[in-house]
């Protein structure tokens, strides 16, 4: 079994990933109509690991979710995000 110390490094980037991932997932949540939160959570945290900055990110989460998912945020709830 590998020691926590040894991916403690890991765990931390990996939490910070994800509470950023929940930051940014909020105003998507709130407008968006029901979905599975973890479709847009790995579409930005793949979209975070490859470089893209945050505001990127939403967009590659928010396009992943209309162009794969068929859930699309409706034109009048963007102004809110």
């Amino acid at each position: 079994m590998t020691e926590v110390n040894e991916k403690s490094k890991d765990i931390a980037d990996l939490a910070a990933l994800l509470k950023d991932t929940a930051e940014h997932h909020g105003s998507f949540e709130a407008v968006a109509p029901p979905h599975d939160w973890w479709d847009w959570y790995a579409a930005y945290m793949v979209a975070r690991r490859n470089g893209d900055g945050e505001k990127d990110a939403v967009a590659f989460g928010d396009k992943y979710m209309a162009d794969v998912k068929g859930i699309v945020v409706p034109p009048e709830a963007v102004s809110r995000r």
